[in-house]
């Protein structure tokens, strides 16, 4: 296996760095003494530094070069991600509209709406975010009850529920999963709709996490009216829309690992500082399993790259990095706040935010119990759950379910 640059490549490396070398000193300062504060500087500012990414070709570098993108291959998209890293700089602030939300667009979108949304979510003009979650559907996600109930004219109303969103607080649009047909199973009666943020009865509310900080929000629509056109991927193909979303989500994790700085590498030097720790057997032993497992996950990673780059597509493993990247980094943290001691979660620690984030992102991209479930059966063989609610039309299930409470 050869992991070094082809000569191809090597130049799109150089030309990155070149590119960041050049413009790092106008992107936004987000960490030490001259750190941007305000959120709404911060945001704005961000915005205008992914306008810039885009422009100088890092941001949706595997998107088609007909929608603003680099028409490259996913291994040209993780030297940008390498490099921004090495840089130091952010990356887009829009990565779930971008890694996520625009790739579903662009496979199943009319052509009206690729010309009207993917420019200016490329360059972070209008920020996105994903309307999928719900109180009673999480990881069960095709058991949403959000209801859209079309018009004679063709227009839609929707009403209900989201949670867990995240950036729903400064989004433009957001794309979201509802429920068109309660007679049929639950998995065929779904519908993808773009939803304007601003629009009349449509409510943002923040949850306040751990952090300090309310990243995620909850989201509810009363009675909100959308066009005909706001269907993305057909009437009732909802669920294979979500699909590619999901994928697209679980790849953008597993791949951004390195991006979101949880390395091994960075972990030990933050053990290191500490000399009696540098020593201890039973550390140097847990920093050894944890750096075993993510380096193990950035030669899955590769696969996954290889698979990408011959036209494949992946296949549910992808959420087995997800699950190994979030509970290495937390048991990193774990390791670090033992030897750091309370200094860890000190105000000027660069670990105290990664440290109260993490155990939240067990949930996002699926729960660790789903993704599991997924793998063995899809990729171990192993026999499925079993599924009462299979061939039941959705309608049944709520009345049954009532009765039952």
């Amino acid at each position: 296996m050869d992991l070094d640059d082809t000569p191809q490549q090597a130049a799109h490396r150089a030309q990155v760095r070149s590119w960041l070398e050049e413009h790092a000193s106008e992107a936004p300062v987000l960490n030490g003494p001259d750190a941007l504060q305000d959120e709404q500087e911060i945001i704005a500012a961000r915005r205008a530094w992914q306008g810039k990414l885009a422009e100088g070709g890092l941001a949706g570098v595997t998107w088609p070069k007909e929608f603003g993108g680099q028409g490259q291959g996913p291994i040209e998209q993780v030297i940008c991600s390498q490099e921004i890293a090495r840089a130091k700089v952010p990356g887009i602030l829009d990565a779930i509209g971008v890694g996520m939300l625009g790739p579903t667009i662009i496979a199943h979108g009319t052509d009206e709406q690729k010309s009207r949304y993917l420019g200016p979510m490329l360059h972070g003009d209008e920020v996105w975010c994903q309307l999928f979650s719900e109180p009673a559907a999480g990881s069960d996600l095709a058991a949403v009850q959000s209801r859209a109930r079309r018009a004679d004219d063709g227009s839609w109303r929707l009403n209900g529920q989201k949670v867990w969103t995240t950036n729903a607080q400064f989004a433009s649009y957001g794309l979201l999963l509802a429920r068109t047909d309660p007679d049929v199973p639950k998995h065929k009666g779904l519908t993808m709709f773009i939803v304007p943020m601003d629009a009349p009865g449509v409510t943002v509310r923040g949850l306040r996490q751990i952090s300090g900080e309310a990243e995620f929000n909850e989201v509810f629509f009363d009675d909100v009216a959308l066009d005909a056109d706001a269907v993305v991927g057909g009437e009732g193909n909802g669920w294979a829309t979500a699909l590619t979303t999901l994928m697209f989500e679980r790849v953008t994790i597993g791949l951004g690992s390195e991006g979101l700085g949880y390395n091994s590498n960075r972990f030990a030097h933050a053990i290191a500082t500490n000399e009696d720790a540098r020593r201890d057997p039973e550390v140097r032993h847990v920093l050894g399993e944890i750096a075993s497992e993510l380096l193990a996950v950035r030669f899955t990673g590769y696969r996954t790259l290889t698979a990408l780059q011959k036209g494949q597509v992946p296949g549910p493993e992808a959420g087995l990095a997800k699950i190994t990247i979030v509970n290495g980094a937390i048991r990193a943290g774990e390791l670090i706040a033992d030897v750091q001691g309370p200094d860890a979660l000190g105000k000027d620690s660069e670990w105290a935010y990664m440290i109260s984030f993490l155990p939240g992102l067990k949930s996002a991209g699926g729960t660790e119990e789903i993704l599991r479930n997924t793998i063995g059966e899809r990729v171990l063989g192993l026999p499925p759950a079993p599924r009462l609610d299979k061939g039941i039309p959705f309608s049944e299930l709520r009345s049954k379910e009532a009765a039952a409470a």
